[in-house]
This record gives structure tokens, sequence and C-alpha cells, in this order.
């Protein structure tokens, strides 16, 4: 059944804008994006592990990404009133800056919603805390927030603030066990207690001093007599998840760093800074509305969603999800990449409404639903393939492989549920939208 929505070229949408309103809307995004750059300067670029204050400069990063998004979003949009070779060359490097910009903050985004995922699936009571911890290497005292074990291949000290672990040729950590048994740890979530493990995963006698002067002098603070061996998995699946995505936030930061400090980033901010005050339309843009390219975007859009199955997602088991659920191949899930071009192209529509307002696009509850419905479906997806990620890890346990499996079909869960609630939203969307 076709699709009717609303037509930004309707003459109720309001006033004629012609390119002169595009022009005033990408110098107010350049201003933007020249202030925050000023401030990311003022601020610095802050610290990747959370030990300073980086309020400030996550700030002016996303403001960055912000302005850059918005410019090169409405490059493309209304591309055809702007100067070619101008626009074609700007576009691609704000793409490129905003995507290095995002790295970091997807990566912490990532890791807290795993580590909330893992402890809700392990049963816990208490919500995981990442609370600071002391010197890095092996400890030998039992305290909150920090987990060291003994594997068969050496020490591992897990770090529960910053998720810093450094280990001798070890792929996990070893929660506290006792005759099979999994002890419950400190309260902050996934750390645990020092213990000596013996080959075949058995105890290799009894709990250390430590361990019982922390746990009131005798007896193990709490025993968990069915879901040990999940407990445990979940824990180690939570470090190794720690250990890799903290990694790759660390990384994400340097090269945010490196690009900010980088011969192509001034190119890109000297094009804004002109941009600012100087936008390159063509000698016919003064005189031509804006509103049917705005349309088309709708119409690229409207296309992109009646190419999605909708009718999948909304049943609550999507069989063909499975086809490729056990294949080797790291790449993305092959039914994923038609929801993320949908988002993508949302986010134009929704720029394309900005310009058309000014900025001032009034409130639109069904689309701003449909947009949170794919966020939350990129941020599912993305986690399921990090928890994939983490299990392809060699020589891990057999109980972590298992958490991390039941991680990974848990974020695929999420990912048919964000579809079923974009359906619903995109179809309350064309009711509501539908002429009579």
């Amino acid at each position: 059944m076709a699709q009717r929505h609303h037509d930004p070229t309707d003459s109720a949408a309001g006033p004629m804008t012609t390119g002169e309103a595009l022009a005033a809307y990408l110098r107010g995004q350049a201003t933007e994006f020249l202030r925050a750059l000023r401030l990311h300067g003022e601020t610095g670029g802050g610290a990747p592990n959370g030990s300073t204050d980086a309020g400030e400069p996550v700030d002016a990063a996303r403001a960055l990404r912000r302005a850059a998004r918005r410019i090169s979003g409405s490059l493309h949009t209304f591309r055809p009133l702007l100067d070619t070779g101008w626009s074609e060359e700007l576009r691609p490097e704000l793409a490129w800056l905003s995507g290095t910009l995002a790295l970091e903050h997807a990566c912490e985004a990532r890791l807290e919603r795993l580590l909330l995922a893992l402890h809700r699936l392990s049963g816990a009571s208490a919500v995981p805390v990442r609370t600071a911890a002391g010197a890095e290497g092996p400890s030998h005292a039992s305290g909150a927030g920090t987990v060291a074990g003994a594997d068969a291949t050496g020490v591992v000290t897990a770090a529960g603030a910053t998720g810093v672990i450094t280990a001798a040729g070890v792929t996990d950590v070893v929660a506290g066990v006792d005759g099979g048994r999994a002890l419950a740890g400190s309260a902050t979530g996934f750390s645990g207690s020092r213990a000596s493990v013996g080959a075949g995963g058995r105890a290799g006698g009894a709990a250390p001093a430590a361990h019982r002067a922390a746990s009131g002098g005798t007896a193990p603070a709490a025993v968990v007599p069915d879901r040990g061996n999940l407990t445990v998995g979940a824990a180690k699946a939570g470090a190794l998840l720690d250990r890799q995505l903290t990694l790759a936030r660390t990384r994400a930061h340097s090269t945010a760093l490196q690009a900010l400090g980088s011969s192509r980033f001034h190119a890109v901010a000297d094009k804004v800074a002109v941009l600012a005050s100087e936008v390159p339309l063509t000698p016919a843009a003064a005189g031509t509305d804006l509103r049917p390219l705005a349309a088309a975007a709708l119409d690229r859009l409207t296309d992109a969603v009646a190419a999605l199955p909708l009718v999948t997602a909304g049943h609550p088991y999507n069989a063909e999800a499975l086809v490729h659920g056990l294949s080797p191949d790291p790449a993305p899930h092959p039914q994923d990449a038609p929801w993320h071009q949908v988002r993508l192209l949302l986010r134009l529509h929704r720029y394309a409404l900005e310009v058309l307002h000014g900025g001032d696009v009034p409130p639109d509850v069904r689309l701003l639903s449909a947009g949170q419905a794919l966020d939350r479906h990129r941020d599912a997806s993305e986690a399921a393939a990090a928890a994939a990620h983490a299990a392809r890890t060699p020589r891990i346990a057999p109980a972590t492989a298992y958490a991390l499996g039941v991680l990974h079909a848990d974020q695929r869960h999420e990912v048919e549920a964000a579809r079923y609630a974009f359906q619903r939203s995109w179809q309350a969307q064309t009711v509501g939208t539908t002429a009579p």
C-alpha cells in the first residue's frame, strides 16, 4: 500500500524559502562549529579514562560533531544550489571528522550497555559501579572495584573503574571459586575476591585469609548454588569486554587528538571559517525554492522504508536472522545495513526541515520516536557485534564463551525490539499524515 506523508512543498508548510535561507543556515552551523572548536582548544582534549574532569571537552567534541553532521547533510540535500567542486570537496571531509570524533563516545556507550546487560542477565541485585581502583598490577588485598585472580597462563589484575587490565598471556579473569561454586564479590558489580584455582577449574584448597577477612571471617559472603557457572562466566566476560572496549576507546581518543592536530583538519576548519561569512551558492540559488529538494529527501526516506521488511519486524521472532548466526565471517549482520541506511536518511530529512524552518523545527513526536527506535537499533546491533568479537578471543573459558553468547542473543533481541518499535511509530506517522 502506498504511503503518503507530509509534503514539504505544500503551500501550507510556511513561507517560500530560497537559497538565502540555506545560506543563513550554513553560516549559523559554521559559527557553531568554530565556537565548539575554540571551546575544545581552551579546555584541551581531556583524558579517555575519565581520570580528570573531561565534561567540557566531551561537550565540545559533541558540538563539533553536531555542526559537522548538519553542514555535511545540508550540502548533500541541497547540492544543486551550491558550487559543485566546493561542496563535493568539503562534504566527505566533514563526514570523516564527524565519524572520527564519534568513535570514543561510541566505545564508552557500548561498554556501558554491555556491562549493564551482563549484570541484568546474571541476575545480580546491585547495579555495577565502576569506581576508581588502587595501584595497577597484581593485587594482594581484597577490596571493592578490583578483581584479582590466577589463570592457568598467568596473573590478571582488573581495575573496575577504568577497565585497565595487566596480564601475562591471559585472556580472562577468574572470579572467586570455592568448591566449584561462585562466591559473590563486592557490591560493585563484576568485582570478585582473590582465589586460587587449580587445574580443571576446581578450587585448589581453602579460600585465602584475605578473602575470609573481607567476607566476615569464617564463611563466604553469599553463595549462588544454581547459577555458579553463569556468574563466573559473566564476571569473566565483563572483564574481557572491559579490557577490549577500553583499549578501543583509548585508541579512538588518540586518533581523535591526532585528527584535530592534523593538516587535514586544519584545511577543513579553514573552509568552515570561510563558510561562516560566505556561502558559495550558484547564481540561480537566490530565487530557487528549497522545498522540492527537501521533498526529494523525504521521498528517498520513504522509498528506503518501503524496502524494509516491516512485516517481519512486526513478528516477535525473526527466523531469518539466525541464518548467519554462527557464521565465522566477522562482517556486520546482513540485515542491519538497510536499517542503518534508513537512519541516515531520516537524519537528512530532519536537517532539511531545519533548513526550511530556520533551525526552529516544530516538534514531531512520531518522527522523534522513529529516530529513537533507529538509534536503539544501531546501538544494539553494534553491541551484539562487540560481544561476538569478544567471543572469538582465543583460549577463553567455556563459561565465558557461553556468557558472551547469551549477551549476543540478548542484544540481537534488542535489535528486533527496536525494529518493531520503529514499525509501530512509522505506521502511526503514516496514519496520522494520510490525507482523508
